[in-house]
């Protein structure tokens, strides 16, 4: 918990009580449905939270905002960024089942209420949004090629509407295809060595109707 205080100092007193009942909302429902390895639950706070909290350093999302959360798995990175950014809407989507009833638990016993859940596929989705986020599902074709039609024609962020992607690794040939993508290399905000090799993806998304 001291390294999400570390890098996001002026946190509300709502917000400190979230993230701190995270560890044990997670290790609890982990036991039950493992969503997070034995290894990662130790570091819950470096390898899931603050990782997800790499799109809060690169995006503040305008009030008003919606998200959808691809692939969300246990929660990640829609859950973290929902109690920092308490006053936008997110929509966190998994096609396993499991997943999805661990995320609903961990968004209720926090009184997360910008958080809503689909079980299911993105495609199947009828929404938009202003941004997609996830946290590296499939290679960056695969999942501009899913979400293709889910982001809004109108802007009201600093960046325009489209993907906030977390990656890892050497992407040059991910995103030869993508010559508008900017890559944030999160060792540039965290000076943790897990972060030597993360980066997030920002790729605008135009609008089809």
């Amino acid at each position: 918990m001291e390294i999400i205080k570390k890098y996001f100092p002026n946190l509300s007193e709502q917000q400190l009580e979230q993230f701190a009942k995270l560890q044990e909302l997670y290790q609890d429902w982990n036991l039950k449905i493992n969503v997070v390895s034995r290894k990662d639950i130790d570091e819950l706070y470096l390898r899931h939270v603050l990782h997800s909290l790499g799109i809060a350093k690169v995006m503040q999302f305008a009030p008003g905002s919606s998200i959808m959360d691809v692939g969300t798995g246990g929660g990640f990175p829609g859950i973290p960024l929902a109690i920092m950014f308490p006053e936008c809407k997110f929509h966190l989507v998994d096609s396993i089942g499991k997943k999805i009833k661990v995320v609903n638990e961990v968004a209720e016993g926090l009184g997360l209420e910008n958080v809503k859940t689909t079980h299911g596929r993105v495609e199947e989705v009828p929404e938009t949004y202003d941004f997609i986020v996830s946290r590296a599902v499939a290679q960056m074709e695969t999942f501009h090629r899913w979400i293709k039609n889910k982001v809004h024609k109108k802007h009201q962020n600093e960046l325009k509407n489209g993907i906030l992607y977390l990656k890892g690794g050497d992407l040059s040939e991910e995103l030869a295809k993508f010559p508008k993508a900017v890559i944030y290399d999160l060792p540039s905000y965290f000076e943790e060595d897990f972060f030597e090799t993360k980066k997030v993806v920002y790729l605008p998304v135009k609008y089809k109707g």
